[in-house]
């Protein structure tokens, strides 16, 4: 009877519910079943967690992807437009800072949607323990949740956001104000019209934008998706999206030019440079006008 025993032991070890029940594979499967698809990944260190997340995001929503390519392309433009049409002059005398947030902004708006995002694997609770009856994904997915359980979600989510915000906003600033010295140094006439927006406030700025602003604006997006996608034909749900997306984007630009403006992160200063020009013109033409004049003379 010790046989029979051993070989049910052996079955059950093998984890038959997941199909892999056969012969010679008993000893690995067991835990390893579910799990033997994710090792590869591991491999990868940081770039295998993400292509493994990815995978597990279009799992859980087909229409990941395109709605990704969206928000970069459809999204980020509109960002860039909303941002421009807040300051002076369509935003022409402060191309740098224009730069400055068509970076940083390219890359939280990737970081919210990847974040944001559903997961085939959200069964079991992520989260920390004061939040693990809230939400995975954002306030509004569906499900048996309590109002104050999904307040608790914007809270978790909005902390996360900002903690991503600031270390975005430090890269992506850092990165912008390379740039510029670096096309300085490539062109010793080139000049930028305003003052670089300092690196710590400016990361600042973008985590109070990314934990307020753009928690509350995507979160709430998700749940219009959602709804939008189980009522309406696949072409009329992705033009939704592209609408309002841009829409949204163009809203988030708006709203980051007037808190930079409150924080002082992207204050616009006039450079002396520009009268020292007015005043060599104006000493240039009073030299020509005495040299018309002891012509004359």
């Amino acid at each position: 009877m010790s046989i029979p025993k051993l070989r049910i032991s052996c079955g059950g070890g093998d984890g038959g519910n997941h199909g892999v029940g056969g012969s010679g594979g008993g000893g690995r499967g067991g835990g390893g079943g579910s799990n033997s698809s994710d090792d590869p990944w591991k491999r990868f260190g940081i770039l295998g967690l993400f292509l493994s997340g990815w995978r597990d995001r279009v799992a859980a929503d087909p229409q990941f992807p395109f709605k990704v390519l969206m928000e970069e392309l459809v999204g980020v433009t509109a960002c860039v437009l909303g941002d421009m049409a807040s300051r002076p002059n369509f935003g022409l005398n402060e191309l740098d800072f224009v730069f400055s947030t068509l970076v940083v902004g390219s890359i939280m708006n990737f970081t919210l949607m990847y974040l944001l995002a559903p997961t085939a694997s959200a069964a079991s609770s992520s989260l920390p323990s004061i939040f693990a009856n809230c939400p995975q994904s954002h306030m509004f997915e569906p499900g048996a949740f309590t109002l104050i359980n999904r307040f608790g979600t914007f809270v978790y989510k909005g902390t996360v956001f900002a903690a991503v915000g600031l270390a975005a906003g430090l890269v992506g600033t850092a990165i912008s104000n390379g740039l510029i010295t670096m096309r300085k140094k490539m062109d010793p006439t080139f000049e930028t019209p305003n003052k670089p927006p300092p690196t710590l406030l400016n990361a600042i700025t973008w985590a109070i934008h990314m934990g307020v602003s753009s928690n509350f604006r995507y979160q709430t997006l998700n749940g219009i998706e959602f709804v939008l996608e189980k009522g309406l034909p696949p072409f009329v749900f992705k033009s939704s999206v592209v609408v309002l997306r841009c829409l949204n984007n163009v809203i988030g630009g708006v709203s980051f030019v007037i808190l930079a403006r409150m924080t002082g992160s992207q204050s616009v200063e006039q450079k002396p440079a520009n009268i020292d020009k007015e005043k060599e013109m104006l000493m240039d033409g009073g030299v020509n006008m005495e040299n018309n004049q002891s012509t004359f003379k």
